[in-house]
């Protein structure tokens, strides 16, 4: 199966259904909450999902809580159009310029964006409009692409980048956060797709190969996956950086958050 590039129908329709039965999806959002749970979020409050997608990710969150209200954005009409199917409160817009007003949201999430914007500066406008629009002490939950093995170039065709776990601690500092939590995960799949990446880079020289990750067969093995996820966001919440893996996640402050122990 070839992999969809970004912004194409193709891909969103990978996202949409990687979203609702991936066993990736399903561990990935086992780590958010565990990291969200130190956040100890009020009962109600206003979520902003930057780059929303087809808005699972939102309707995820409000069915955990509903007492809060959610809102998304996101630059595909595919991803925009999907979301209104559900009901979902989205527009459509880039992470650059947020159409929303100062200090007015609780919590933002922005998941696999932030390697995707403009080269040269892109992903500090996106962090400093994501401090803009959140109220002072309110959350930033991230999580973005680490640089790994086999170590991958930025491609300026599809504005792809793979940050160092330094280089995102320093841009989310500079953008008026305090981070809280900030560590790679997704060690095991990233040892899986090496031989993936390795001869997608020699066919295409490109740094950006699509979405390569493909649900395991059998079935079962993907629960397994999904678990040892978990696993490591547990290690990440009580204070680990993991040395390895092709993910960052990062649990974020707005202003002077004091670290919690």
């Amino acid at each position: 199966m070839t992999a969809p590039m970004i912004f194409t129908p193709e891909y969103d329709a990978r996202m949409r259904a990687n979203e609702s039965g991936g066993w990736w999806n399903a561990g990935m959002r086992g780590v958010a909450e565990m990291l969200l749970a130190d956040a100890r979020l009020p009962g109600a409050g206003m979520l902003l999902d930057v780059g929303c997608g087809s808005g699972q990710t939102m309707r995820w969150f409000v069915g955990h809580r509903p007492g809060w209200r959610a809102t998304g954005l996101d630059v595909t009409p595919d991803g925009v159009r999907a979301a209104r199917v559900t009901g979902e409160l989205v527009s459509r817009a880039s992470a650059l310029a947020l159409p929303h007003g100062d200090a007015s949201m609780d919590l933002v999430l922005t998941l696999d964006v932030l390697q995707h914007l403009p080269l040269g500066g892109g992903d500090r406008v996106a962090l400093r409009e994501m401090r803009r629009v959140l109220r002072p002490g309110g959350w930033l939950f991230l999580r973005t692409n680490a640089q790994a093995f086999p170590r991958t170039r930025d491609d300026t065709r599809y504005d792809f980048h793979k940050y160092a776990p330094a280089e995102l601690r320093a841009k989310l500092a500079a953008a008026g956060f305090d981070v809280v939590r900030l560590s790679r995960v997704n060690a095991l799949l990233g040892l899986a797709e090496i031989p993936r990446e390795l001869r997608a880079t020699r066919q295409t020289g490109a740094g950006y190969h699509g979405v390569l990750a493909a649900p395991p067969r059998p079935r079962a093995l993907g629960g397994v996956l999904a678990a040892w996820l978990k696993l490591e966001g547990r290690a990440v919440r009580r204070g680990w950086r993991l040395p390895l893996g092709r993910t960052i996640v990062a649990l974020c402050r707005a202003g002077q958050g004091e670290e919690i122990p």
